[in-house]
């Protein structure tokens, strides 16, 4: 039985991993994969620290030399960051190694480089493990799906956040309290920045969109905002209205043929699929013209669903490394343009704190009704200076919810524009 010998870069949290489960499974995988899969050397930055599973023998801290092997066949990435990272899959590209990566942040910026580089090589670029962990979208978009026309996709792929927002939903958990939590807990990193501000899931969006549009889409393409700015009081009228805040990962073709691509939090009903999912996990909502609604769920981040995909792209390789061919290549011969945030439709509620004084709805009506955005309810708490109105919208576009939270915060009667928040995903 031909083997096929595979270097990793890095070998940390998902690399350790990912050693182990080649070790472990060594018999299963070469069954399935026809051929004997050989993990022969790892690139680390420091080669003093023990590693369980991975032997001293295999470690290099020199990566170049992994890249330039003409004895590997495979090459697994999953250091993480841009540079080095990019590099080295370039020089393995060039050199006739496929390449399966997890690394969505490289990807959601030079995605298209990297894909140039694999068709020229004609050699398989795969990435499973970079959108929600174990849970198998990427190839059902690239794939399952290539047959059908995708029309929005709106997910959950951050587990630090989901966590966050589960904990303020179920406990009356002030952010910072579930932040501190998800910390201690290990979900959170000491410096959160990339989770709680989308900075992670915006990566992920473009991953998504790219494939289901079969367009280019970069990290800057996505209009981003996090959940540092959701109050107990936001989750608290979210459960009034029977609903939850989730921060979601949003693309979808607008009315024009656009793509319109964002992450943010917004308001879900808890009959919606996606409201139930809880604590770190992941899950992804997909709509496509003739399968209609699909949900795709699980544990989205760690070191062992990680693994997993990541091991499952390496089969996929094997496979058509023993067969002579390839996978699918680079898909974007639509070239769609992406649809400027104000244009983009939703619902929205917003949080009103105002006098509680005769002609003070009248006032406030009269700002949507000044820039087209239709009411829908309106509901109000409190009284005196301490009133609040909760006024849901129609669907309207951003530009014109921006005009009109802006007049809104000019009026006498308001003190201010609490929250504002938009609805997606009616059931």
């Amino acid at each position: 039985m031909k083997s096929l010998k595979v270097g990793m870069l890095g070998c940390g949290t998902v690399g350790s991993q990912i050693a182990r489960l080649l070790v472990a499974n060594k018999a299963d995988l070469t069954s399935r994969a026809g051929a004997q899969i050989e993990l022969v050397k790892v690139a680390v930055r420091d080669a003093k620290v023990k590693r369980d599973g991975v032997p001293d023998n295999l470690i290099t801290t020199d990566a170049n030399s992994i890249v330039n092997d003409p004895n590997i066949d495979l090459i697994i990435e999953v250091i993480g960051g841009i540079s080095p990272a990019k590099e080295l899959i370039l020089t393995a590209l060039k050199n006739g190694k496929s390449v399966v990566t997890a690394n969505k942040a490289l990807l959601a910026k030079d995605g298209a480089e990297l894909y140039e580089a694999a068709n020229k090589a004609n050699v398989d670029l795969y990435y499973e493990a970079a959108v929600a962990g174990a849970i198998p979208i990427l190839r059902p978009l690239r794939e399952s799906l290539v047959g059908d026309q995708v029309i929005r996709i709106m997910g959950i792929v951050n587990g630090t956040t989901n966590y966050i927002l589960t904990k303020m939903d179920e406990s009356g958990t002030a952010f910072a309290d579930a932040l501190k939590q998800a910390q201690d807990l290990g979900f959170a990193e000491a410096d959160p920045t990339a989770d709680v501000e989308g900075f992670d899931a915006a990566d992920k969006a473009a991953i998504l969109a790219g494939l289901a549009f079969h367009s280019r889409v970069t990290d800057k393409d996505v209009y981003r905002e996090g959940i540092s700015k959701i109050t107990a009081t936001d989750v608290k009228v979210a459960k009034a209205m029977e609903m939850v805040i989730k921060l979601l990962a949003i693309t979808e073709l607008t009315a024009a043929g656009e793509i319109s691509v964002r992450v943010h939090p917004a308001l879900i009903s808890r009959n919606h699929p996606l409201a139930s999912v809880r604590e770190s996990y992941n899950a992804v909502f997909v709509e496509a013209k003739s399968a209609g609604q699909m949900m795709f769920y699980g544990r989205g981040a760690g070191g062992e669903p990680t693994a997993s995909a990541v091991l499952g792209d390496l089969v996929a390789i094997a496979r058509h490394k023993i067969s002579g061919g390839i996978g699918p290549k680079e898909s974007d011969y639509a070239s769609l343009k992406i649809a400027p945030i104000g244009q983009t439709k939703t619902k929205y509620l917003i949080r009103l704190n105002v006098a509680d004084k005769p002609g003070v709805l009248e006032s406030v009506a009269h700002v949507f009704a000044a820039h087209s955005v239709s009411i829908q309810t309106v509901r109000q708490t409190g009284a005196g200076d301490k009133a609040e109105l909760i006024v849901m919208t129609h669907s309207s576009t951003e530009s014109a919810l921006s005009a009109t939270v802006k007049d809104l915060s000019n009026l006498p009667a308001v003190t201010d524009v609490a929250s504002v928040l938009r609805v997606e995903g009616a059931m």
